[in-house]
């Protein structure tokens, strides 16, 4: 019998997991990746935008040798800090039913079946591409996940989005030698929110024309080796290699449906709960991390959800 099972083994999970043990908790941490499943995806070569001490979790120390920390300090630091607090994971074990029975929820993953009495939601929202729902988006070349420029040297890239993943893949690819790369982005002009180095320099790219970039764009169809899309100016169809579909990511709202989660009438879907302590309108599910801002991924970060996992914690402990 466990007093809380903890769905995603993030940072925000891991934090959790501290608060947890801190409090003498028993308590399970389930991904069904690796730890840090959505950081290890991240671009080999990612910078973080905060600082390293706005990501530390569990009084341990974060030492970045750069201003901004990379994704391999990351991971090494979360590694150090699980292994440190000698965190109950249970990694690659992805949860296929949960069930509720006498205020008791039974958790089914592809390995066992586990008891608790609460539950705590902190899948973050990378797991769930956006999708441009166009035909052949199904074909290989379409990718939805970046993580290196090699796989594109000497191809027709094209890089649809004009927000940070997608500016970090078009200003690799382009560097590391692909025949050519095109932006297509919905929107008007590059995102506002794009990293303050990073900006300006894929602006100045466009400008220069070493990156074409198309602005109020739509890709309209995929084929094996082109791709057509539209803008305010008129239809067009180029050559093309791969796409890198940077569209951004959801939250699993299904399994928040699944433990009975409501959700406030509004354009983001944000989940209903407490903000004194994470509680959602369901008795014994709890929220924490990015799954709290609904489609407003945005919302939430490490360095502004860490304190969702003490309010968790504090709260299954006094019940």
């Amino acid at each position: 019998m466990n007093d809380v099972i903890i769905i995603g083994g993030g940072p925000i999970g891991i934090a959790c997991g501290i608060e947890a043990e801190k409090r003498g908790l028993n308590y399970v941490i389930f991904d069904k990746g690796a730890l840090v499943n959505s950081l290890y995806n991240y671009p080999l070569n990612m910078t973080f935008f905060s600082t390293s001490d706005k990501l530390e979790i569990g009084n341990i120390p974060f030492i970045s040798h750069n201003p901004k920390p990379t994704r391999s300090e990351a991971l090494e630091y979360y590694r150090r800090v699980s292994a440190h607090w000698k965190l109950n994971l249970h990694l690659y074990e992805e949860i296929q039913t949960i069930t509720q029975m006498n205020a008791l929820f039974q958790v089914t993953t592809s390995k066992n079946t586990y008891t608790s009495k609460n539950i705590v939601v902190a899948t973050g929202f990378y797991d769930r591409p956006f999708l441009l729902g166009v035909p052949g988006e199904d074909l290989p070349k379409v990718k939805h996940y970046y993580t290196e420029p090699h796989p594109y040297f000497g191809m027709d890239i094209v890089v649809v989005g004009g927000a940070n993943s997608a500016v970090d893949a078009a200003l690799e690819t382009y560097r590391k030698g692909a025949k050519s790369v095109t932006m297509i982005i919905r929107e008007a002009a590059i995102g506002s929110n794009v990293k303050y180095w990073a900006r300006p320099d894929i602006i100045n790219r466009i400008e220069e024309g070493s990156i074409k970039a198309y602005f109020n764009a739509d890709i309209t169809h995929i084929k094996k080796t082109s791709v057509c899309f539209k803008d305010p100016k008129g239809d067009y169809e180029i050559p093309n290699d791969f796409i890198l579909a940077m569209t951004g990511y959801e939250p699993n709202f299904e399994l928040l449906e699944k433990l009975n989660v409501k959700f406030h009438e509004d354009e983001f879907k944000t989940p209903i709960y407490n903000s004194e302590n994470m509680e959602s309108n369901a008795k014994g599910v709890y929220l924490a991390g990015v799954v709290c801002g609904g489609y407003k991924t945005n919302k939430w970060f490490i360095e502004n959800s860490r304190e969702h996992a003490v309010k968790v914690m504090e709260s299954i402990a006094k019940t």
